[in-house]
């Protein structure tokens, strides 16, 4: 007999491309478990992940899934990553054969696994049942309860809508959309008393309605911190990306009183990426928004403290408190200070892209709209990594995805891993040489202009999908007059900002600036926003925690 029955609802899903095998798992597991669990079977990752949707939006629980590795289409990694985006509490088991044993010690890294399988499993008494009720048992003790869903209601082509749910997405905050001209979308907005003319309307868990809601005010009604729990601090760190994020860990997790500041989701731009396939320790790669939601969950067991949509406008030095002032005019203050304020993308400044940004023109990856984009043509701007890495995710179900690059190749700026992946993908072209002259469209991007940088040549092509990766600009203006920076806004530190081998000239201290440390005693940069930095997410990550350690040298000196 089973251990513990659920809820009726509650399910153990099994997908297994052998209809025999996969009639076999069921089969032992309903003989075992079926008084107190659903068995749901599927025979391919498609199906299965089919299966899990609608098992989320009915509220269904789902405590184990069980993949076998070898599946042709989408191997059980591959299925168990994206399962992990839509039941993460669920408990993983590969089933493998012995000479993939191998993958499925990789798979640790990759999905969390909880076990591995060897098949045959005979006799079930002896080599499923117990793995199973182990797995069972800890999922029943873990927080596995399933979050209300905020609901969304806008229209396609919306660029306020497209931000909503990109924000929503990217702080994880469990959303269903719902479009506007579709009976479930009219049916919302009549019960909320609403026309329709202002979209996107949010309603929360708690039936609370919001039209056209601010990122404060949304991240406020949906659960997210936006402020501080008290006034004083040990560090402050501004900005959740990889090197915020690394900060907040280390900090937190050294006996450092710390809270993170970000004005709008944890990740950063690497947060936005559709795979990091270079990152230590994930040798089959990982997702951007996998990756931040660990090192976020990580900071926040460690004690930290993370406010979502809270931009900083100043940075003053009272004394010894270093204070970090908001829009509202409210304010938090610390002995020191991290800024980790990454970078954002460029904006392309050919005619039309501001009227269609976020109606089919987007900057960064917006993998909420990636799906809109099957079968369609995609035209991705810039030739780093980022653009790359978004062109291979894309290709996946895109009818073609096509690279435009104002270089001669993609060798200059984009590592060689990659290069190789889109050389080799069948439906990715890239066209060098060439600029987006304009975007055209009424509702929505219809068609663009292509110019051949060398011949001059136009070319207008159909096109509904646009995304932008064409360089980085930081986020410092609000440190004008405080902070210095070089010409670009890159905040100086450390050696750069003693070139003479004398400190600046307002510096207050007998010692030179540490490697990390800024014109002002105690305030420290890491990541992306630093000048001459290296722009890679391990290298950020090493930053955050660097500047811990000088945090701590600093406040024994003090």
């Amino acid at each position: 007999m089973a251990q513990g029955a659920e809820p009726a609802r509650t399910v153990i899903l099994t997908v297994d491309d052998d209809p025999g095998v996969s009639r076999a798992v069921a089969r032992d597991l309903r003989r075992h478990y079926g008084a107190g669990y659903r068995i749901v079977r599927a025979e391919s990752g498609e199906s299965a992940l089919e299966a899990l949707r609608e098992l989320k939006l009915r509220g269904d629980l789902v405590a184990v899934i069980l993949a076998d590795y070898r599946m042709p289409q989408m191997n059980g990694i591959e299925f168990l990553e994206q399962a992990l985006n839509v039941y993460p509490g669920a408990r993983r088991v590969l089933l493998t054969a012995y000479a993939d044993t191998g993958a499925a010690i990789d798979a640790i890294n990759v999905v969390d696994l909880d076990h591995y399988l060897l098949k045959p499993w005979d006799p079930p008494e002896e080599k499923l049942y117990p793995v199973v009720d182990d797995l069972l048992t800890a999922w029943r003790s873990s927080d596995y309860r399933p979050v209300p869903a905020t609901k969304v209601v806008g229209h396609r082509w919306s660029a306020r809508s497209s931000q909503v749910r990109e924000f929503l997405a990217r702080n994880q905050v469990p959303y269903r959309w719902y479009a506007s001209d579709e009976p479930e979308g009219r049916r919302l907005l009549e019960a909320a008393g609403a026309d329709g003319r202002r979209l996107p309307l949010v309603v929360t868990p708690e039936c609370t309605v919001l039209i056209e809601p601010e990122p404060a005010d949304l991240a406020a009604h949906v659960g997210l911190a936006t402020t501080p729990a008290a006034d004083f601090y040990d560090l402050v760190v501004i900005g959740g990306g990889p090197a915020g994020l690394g900060a907040a860990v280390y900090g937190a997790s050294e006996g450092l009183r710390t809270v993170l500041v970000e004005r709008s989701a944890t990740g950063g731009q690497a947060g936005q990426s559709s795979r990091i396939e270079n990152y230590l320790g994930f040798p089959d790669g990982v997702s951007g928004a996998q990756l931040t939601e660990r090192a976020r969950r990580q900071a926040g067991r460690f004690g930290a403290e993370i406010l979502t949509a809270r931009e900083v406008t100043g940075l003053e030095v009272h004394g010894p408190a270093r204070v970090v002032r908001f829009p509202d005019g409210s304010s938090v203050a610390a002995h020191s200070v991290i800024l980790a304020t990454g970078v954002s993308y460029r904006q392309l400044m050919a005619p039309g892209c501001d009227d269609l940004t976020g109606r089919g023109v987007y900057y960064g990856s917006s993998l909420t709209e990636a799906a809109s984009c099957q079968g369609h043509d995609v035209y991705i701007v810039g030739g780093a990594n980022s653009a790359g890495q978004a062109a291979m995710y894309l290709s996946r179900g895109a009818k073609s995805v096509t690279l435009l690059v104002r270089g001669a190749s993609l060798t200059a700026s984009m590592s060689y891993y990659l290069v190789q992946q889109i050389e080799e993908a069948p439906n990715i072209s890239v066209r060098t040489r060439t600029v987006v002259e304009a975007a055209h469209g009424e509702e929505h991007l219809e068609r663009l202009a292509l110019r051949d940088v060398d011949s001059g040549a136009s070319q207008i092509v159909d096109a509904q999908w646009m995304f932008v990766f064409i360089g980085a600009a930081p986020l410092t203006d609000w440190l004008d007059g405080t902070v210095l920076r070089d010409e670009r806004g890159f905040i100086l530190a450390g050696p750069d900002l003693t070139p003479d081998g004398r400190p600046p000239a307002d510096w207050p201290l007998d010692r030179p600036p540490y490697h990390l440390e800024t014109n002002i005693p105690g305030v420290f940069v890491a990541g992306d926003a630093r000048a001459q930095s290296a722009k890679r997410v391990a290298s950020a990550v090493g930053e955050g925690a660097m500047a811990v350690m000088l945090v701590h040298r600093y406040l024994e000196q003090s």
